[in-house]
């Protein structure tokens, strides 16, 4: 069964309840998410979408988008993830792979795409925006637009209105989309020459749901606060309510939300929480789950984290665009996990994991995307990470990629920076390599979060904790570590430019 049909049944059965409390506060029933759902679907049918038409989506998270993006698969639409802020080049290789034939985008980005007093503001601001209104589909012919909020100067000519769309009358809708059809195009890397987008259909995205719902109950009566579609869908699919926070919510205000809304159940990325605790010691003692992912979940925040929540139950989550969930462990057991490298839990059921000779994590299931957009099906993933198996449970020791080759020895970041991590005063730590511009070698630099006396402690301490050739050459205490993407992942390269050889 698609996503889109899980949806719509759940909101038959309960069409009172409340679904989704909107960032202002406003409220949406399961009833009306599900006809504007429909409706949505009708009239994007109506006005000519054809099934596998791919929908450029540059709406932020809001009960707005949330029915959009579900009206587009329910009509056999792919909606299509291509940020238009990465920039003019990047957007224009995404856009050359990913072939869509409508953008779907609010109407203040359309705007600011095209007025040139907008766009030069933006501009000044370091914001690229391609031109939206002008973009055409590969064959030539102008692209159709569905335009979010009020008319504005810059909104294309003959662009459907959403909220038309969205209160329009429809149908009862018949069949829809195979459950293998491509439901959404997510572009994660790559380069300008070379773009890489993940392509998941409506198959692949109920089984994560399924797999996020078998070890986190969600149920009627449940309050799940959080901007992240990829738990409020397996919310609303379970008949309890999403919670969505504003955009650029203050961490003050994201904590008062929780205790406002009784909040059950909330996500965050760790360095997101990290801010959140700061501006609220204590979290709401209603909630029940409190859930870290996209990032590694540092030692002192999973501390920090079941200190503020007491009786909640803490859960790191391991997934990758590609295939989510994959694992999830509880900060208890991440805490106690004494051996090598980042504990991650064991395998969720129906998860294949495997670890190839060269200790690559390579993962399979009902929940692994179809492939890369415009390469052959996965039936296997090659994740890039290196792993083991202790007992069954799946042991993170590094990205390939990182590795660091000092001498003879290969040196894999992710071995030893959690357990630098678990020293007393460290709130964070990362491994470079530096080029060494006198030995061809690589400087190994460790980067801390902490006091300015922790590099005297660490070089106590740290050889009764890593192997002898993973010492450091030099420790460098930063204010915070760089950070990029909506996930605030480490940003290496970053980091590389600030701990340069030579530096601080």
């Amino acid at each position: 069964m698609t996503l889109a049909r899980r949806l719509l049944d759940q909101a038959a059965a309960t069409p009172d309840a409340v679904a989704l409390v909107a960032g202002n506060g406003a409220e949406l029933t399961y009833g009306d998410l599900r006809r504007r759902v429909l409706a949505v679907r009708h009239g994007l049918l109506e006005a000519g979408l054809a099934p596998g038409d791919g929908v450029l989506f540059s709406v932020r998270p809001s009960p707005e988008s949330l029915v959009l993006a579900l009206g587009v698969v329910a009509a056999g639409g792919v909606v299509v993830f291509a940020d238009p802020g990465a920039g003019p080049e990047m957007f224009s290789a995404r856009l050359r792979l990913a072939r869509p034939r409508w953008s779907a985008a609010e109407s203040v980005l359309y705007a600011a795409s095209r007025l040139r007093p907008v766009r030069a503001y933006a501009r000044r601001r370091g914001l690229l925006l391609p031109n939206l209104a002008g973009l055409r589909v590969p064959d030539g012919e102008p692209m159709r637009h569905v335009h979010v909020g009020r008319r504005l100067p810059g909104v294309p000519k003959g662009a459907l209105p959403f909220a038309r769309l969205a209160d329009g009358d429809a149908p009862e809708p018949g069949e829809l989309p195979d459950p293998d059809a491509p439901a959404a195009v997510i572009f994660t890397s790559g380069t300008t020459e070379a773009p890489r987008a993940v392509v998941h259909t409506g198959g692949s995205l109920a089984a994560a749901l399924d797999l996020f719902r078998a070890r986190l109950p969600i149920g009627p009566g449940d309050v799940v606060h959080t901007d992240q579609l990829m738990l409020g869908l397996p919310t609303l699919i379970a008949g309890a309510r999403w919670s969505l926070p504003p955009l650029s919510c203050p961490p003050d205000r994201f904590a008062r939300l929780m205790r406002e809304r009784g909040a059950t159940h909330t996500f965050c990325v760790p360095v997101h929480l990290a801010d959140v605790l700061d501006a609220s010691p204590s979290l709401p003692s209603t909630l029940r789950y409190v859930l870290l992912g996209a990032a590694p979940a540092p030692p002192a925040i999973l501390r920090r984290t079941v200190a503020a929540a007491p009786s909640a139950e803490v859960l790191s989550v391991y997934a990758m665009t590609e295939i989510l969930p994959v694992a999830i462990a509880s900060a208890e057991e991440k805490l106690a996990h004494t051996g090598s490298g980042d504990l991650l839990g064991a395998p969720l059921p129906g998860v294949g994991a495997r670890v190839a000779d060269d200790g690559e994590l390579l993962l399979s299931g009902p929940n692994l995307c179809r492939g890369y957009l415009g390469a052959d099906p996965l039936t296997e993933l090659p994740t890039g990470d290196l792993a083991r198996l202790d007992g069954g449970r799946l042991v993170l020791m590094g990205r390939k990629k990182d590795m660091l080759i000092r001498g003879k020895f290969n040196l894999y970041p992710g071995l030893y920076e959690p357990a630098i991590a678990a020293l007393p005063d460290v709130a964070e730590a990362a491994i470079v390599g530096v080029p060494d511009p006198r030995t061809g070698d690589e400087e190994v630099v460790l980067a801390v979060v902490g006091p300015a006396d922790l590099p005297a402690r660490l070089r106590r301490a740290l050889p009764g904790v890593i192997d002898h050739d993973a010492l450091p050459d030099r420790i460098v205490v930063l204010d915070e570590l760089p950070r990029s993407g909506r996930g605030r992942k480490l940003d290496r390269d970053r980091l590389r430019e600030l701990v340069g050889a030579g530096g601080r």
